[in-house]
């Protein structure tokens, strides 16, 4: 049965095309309350899934720092929660940014299209290659404008973070105890019902996640330290697109990305 929804996996979960990125763009605009997330076509965030002790010489690798074994599943989702890009299977030790910098979508630099951009959390790096990676201001924070934004920030992040949720929450039986699988086996089923969320908000079943239920978002890590800032100039014009809207929106397509 895993294999046979797996084959769907490419036509339930894939990015969107250039001329569809428009919609997931207003998508983020009405959910961020502002104009200048018009241009965002993603929320990016990584999800632990308990699994049980691996028997395996590896199975520290799977310890993350809450202390419980895991797995990692990397999402990317739009405005509404639906998935657009998953990588599931790093070990729960493993930084943020490593799963990042050895996904699909990184190594390849496919997403987002020029002039666009996804977001994440303070555990990522503030990316300007091999795409756009926004997150928001550290801490501390110098005035108004830089709070400002992370607070519309939050509100088109926060969202991915509720994908897991009602994923979650859909399959509790499976998600809110250890996988009662072999953990070299885990990836798929974790897959699987990545396809079948998607296929559920596509089909208007929505469930929101239980109240107090915890989707395991481990606090952001620091970032790697080598390019964290490398996309801070496209940030600082979002943000000052964000307390000055009446100005055009900023266009970021200062570079170029590779297409396989």
């Amino acid at each position: 049965m895993c294999e046979a929804i797996l084959c769907m996996l490419e036509k339930v979960i894939h990015f969107p095309t250039q001329a569809q990125c428009a919609e997931v763009g207003n998508g983020f605009h009405r959910l961020a309350n502002s104009l200048a997330f018009s241009h965002c076509v993603g929320a990016i965030d990584g999800c632990h899934i308990r699994i049980k002790a691996p028997n395996s010489p590896h199975a520290q690798d799977y310890l993350n720092r809450k202390l419980f074994f895991s797995v990692q599943l990397q999402g990317i989702c739009d405005s509404y929660g639906k998935f657009l890009d998953i990588f599931v299977g790093y070990p729960g030790s493993v930084h943020d940014t490593r799963v990042l910098r050895n996904s699909p979508v990184f190594v390849r630099g496919c997403y987002p299209p020029a002039g666009h951009y996804i977001v994440g959390d303070g555990g990522y790096p503030c990316l300007r290659e091999p795409f756009n990676l926004i997150t928001p201001y550290r801490e501390p924070l110098r005035g108004r404008v830089e709070a400002r934004f992370n607070r519309h920030h939050a509100r088109a992040r926060s969202v991915v973070e509720r994908a897991f949720g009602m994923m979650k929450a859909r399959w509790r039986g499976i998600f809110f105890k250890a996988l009662e699988v072999d953990h070299s086996f885990s990836p798929k089923v974790i897959a699987v019902c990545a396809v079948l969320h998607n296929i559920c908000l596509t089909a208007g079943d929505i469930l929101e996640p239980t109240e107090g239920e915890d989707p395991v978002l481990l606090p952001p890590q620091g970032p790697v330290q080598r390019d964290e800032h490398a996309g801070q100039h496209y940030r600082d014009r979002l943000a000052a697109h964000v307390s000055a809207p009446h100005q055009p929106p900023p266009h970021l397509n200062e570079h170029d990305y590779f297409l396989i």
